[in-house]
């Protein structure tokens, strides 16, 4: 359990100052399940190190890209106010970093706090292995909860492919696959799970390394998990046989205590529950923790997926405290079928926030259309994204705000223009059968309200509940909408888009230009220009 332990000896009061890594990219044969494929690491480990900073650190992150591919890196659900250069989308906000090159990080980490993570934004990199905690500290959390748990362990979920994800897109993007997506393999909690080699007979498979993640519980503490859901498509049940759980934070929102069994984690959310080791079973001392794969997400089957992925939890001072089995059951709850992850509703932010009212109405209808060659691709309203032939960012920087051309797939509203900051009302209208993750980079918004079928137009002044959450991935439901609110008041080219890795790849992306006028106070290094000049 050491692995991933975030210090409660943390000095969250200290002055601001630099926190520095050193990234080194390499690409490697590894069996995180038993299963030998090729991976993309960070510093030869997977996961990737855990980052720790304080709210008004400076966070200087070195990358030596050694693996085959280019890469770049996205701090997810960080704010990069000033530094949208450093955001790490491939081509939007910087261009790729080649094989054999570098590029430093380099940016302040402000007004934030709470659970996020790192991860490659080059193509479907990211599920190879380049990904990793990322963990905010501040005295105002600390106030709010850092009383309530002993121990603070981050849990990083994700769904397990037994190839290289790009490896799967070819056949996805075929002609006439209706947006029939890749299913896993398995599932991993901290980079670890058991896999049955016999299923896979002719692949190189240890049965011997198919190890589960273990958890040691120190009897009447309680821990502080944070659970991250790192993967590329599955939504993830997480929980533990016999302990209840409470929700205290969404997506660095620190929220009042919800009691739940499960709690659903869709792709990029960060949940933070508590658990007290205080669970008396006479027939063991040892509990499944689980992750389970909500299977109602997938619409084909996987002969080898086993969709109850478990770690184990161990009392330490128990006798059995090296087991590696148990025999506790599940919470009897069933897995949505709709795959519309928690409800938002309960989860109210211990800090009272009122969000202002909204001066600009987005609508952006998200479906899956087919078009040209019978290509089955995801579109907001009427645009499928395709990557630029330069970074936009680079284009509004070297070209001007006046004269950028961007290619006609890139689809760009432009909000807070002149003086103004706008508040922005995005609807998210999904007219697909599938549940999607929508991720805002630069911002958490509100989420202030949502549905299945149609938008209630008419009612739409009075929608919305007393200080609704604030969070930076929120879940979508098939056939569904969601209303979102954000302040537009962070200069820059923002990504909004679904963070399933199969759906970013067939286009369901779109950008917000928000307040181009400010755009000459961005200042990226030379560095970040020189890879725009080289790929170009």
């Amino acid at each position: 359990m050491s692995d991933y332990l975030v210090s409660k000896d943390w000095d969250s009061s200290a002055d601001p100052t630099t926190r520095e890594y050193t990234f080194v990219i390499t690409d490697i044969e590894a069996w995180p399940d038993g299963y030998r494929r090729p991976m993309t690491v960070i510093n030869g480990q997977f996961p990737g190190p855990l980052i720790e900073v304080n709210d008004g650190d400076r966070l200087i992150v070195h990358i030596d890209n050694q693996g085959e591919s280019p890469t770049t890196f996205h701090f997810h659900g960080l704010y990069q106010n000033q530094t949208n250069f450093m955001d790490g989308v491939n081509a939007i906000t910087q261009c790729e970093i080649p094989s054999g090159s570098t590029f430093t990080y380099n940016f302040t980490v402000e007004g934030q706090y709470g659970t996020y993570w790192y991860h490659s934004h080059f193509g479907t990199q990211y599920q190879d292995g380049l990904v990793g905690p990322l963990v905010v500290h501040s005295t105002e959390e600390d106030d709010l909860v850092g009383d309530l748990y002993d121990y603070d362990q981050i849990i990083m979920v994700q769904d397990w492919y037994h190839d290289v994800a790009s490896s799967y897109v070819d056949a996805y993007l075929a002609p006439d696959n209706e947006n029939t997506e890749p299913v896993p393999d398995n599932g991993l909690i901290n980079g670890r799970a058991f896999f049955n080699c016999s299923l896979t007979p002719d692949a190189t498979c240890y049965q011997d390394q198919a190890l589960r993640a273990t958890f040691d519980f120190e009897e009447n503490k309680t821990y502080r998990f944070r659970v991250i859901n790192t993967g590329g498509f599955a939504e993830i049940d997480f929980s533990i046989d016999d302990h209840l759980l409470y929700v205290i934070e969404a997506d660095g929102t620190i929220v009042h205590p919800v009691e739940v069994h499960k709690t659903t984690v869709a792709v990029a959310q960060r949940y933070s529950v508590l658990m007290t080791a205080n669970v008396s079973n006479p027939d063991t001392t040892a509990f499944w923790v689980r992750a389970e794969l909500n299977k109602f997400c997938f619409k084909t089957e996987n002969s080898i997926l086993d969709t109850g992925v478990k770690g184990i939890a161990r009392y330490i001072n128990s006798t059995d405290a090296e087991v590696t089995t148990t025999n506790t059951d599940s919470w009897d709850q069933v897995a949505n079928v709709l795959c519309k992850g928690i409800n938002n509703t309960m989860l109210v932010p211990q800090i009272h926030q009122e969000p202002p009212d909204a001066d600009i109405f987005i609508r952006l209808d998200a479906a899956f259309l087919i078009k040209g060659y019978q290509r089955d691709r995801g579109y907001f309203n009427s645009t499928t994204w395709y990557p630029a032939s330069n970074a936009t960012l680079y284009t509004e920087l070297t070209e001007g705000i006046d004269n950028a051309s961007l290619d006609d797939n890139q689809y760009v509203i432009t909000v807070s223009e002149g003086n103004n900051i706008s508040v922005v009302d995005i609807l998210i209208n999904s007219l697909d059968d599938g549940s999607h993750p929508f991720h805002l980079h630069g911002y958490k918004f509100w989420v202030i309200d949502g549905g299945s079928g149609m938008f209630p137009y008419k009612h739409y002044a009075s929608l919305g509940h007393n200080n609704p959450v604030l969070r930076d991935t929120v879940q979508v439901q098939p056939y569904g909408w969601m209303l979102i609110r954000f302040i537009a008041d962070n200069p820059g080219m923002w990504a909004f888009h679904c963070h399933i890795s199969w759906h970013l790849e067939a286009g369901l992306l779109m950008q917000f230009r928000v307040q181009p006028d400010k755009f000459a106070s961005l200042n990226p290094p030379d560095e970040w220009y020189q890879l725009c000049e080289r790929s170009s």
